[in-house]
């Protein structure tokens, strides 16, 4: 993942999958990394990667969406 870039880290896997919608609606390609432990769920977190070139656009629009 040398060309991506973290956008968004958190414990919610369903606020990482409405942020990668939002996003791919924009037209930003979007990867999920789930480092959560599978057996305590407590433990790890969730990653969105976009590509390096569109982080700023990416990070405009999760701005965006945190203030609606």
């Amino acid at each position: 993942m040398n060309n991506w870039t973290l956008i968004h880290k958190g414990t919610d896997l369903v606020h990482a999958n409405i942020l990668k919608g939002m996003l791919e609606e924009n037209q930003i390609p979007v990867q999920i990394l789930n480092k959560k432990d599978s057996s305590y769920l407590t433990f790890g977190y969730i990653e969105v990667y976009v590509p390096l070139n569109m982080k700023e656009l990416a990070d405009n629009l999760v701005k965006q969406s945190l203030l609606n």
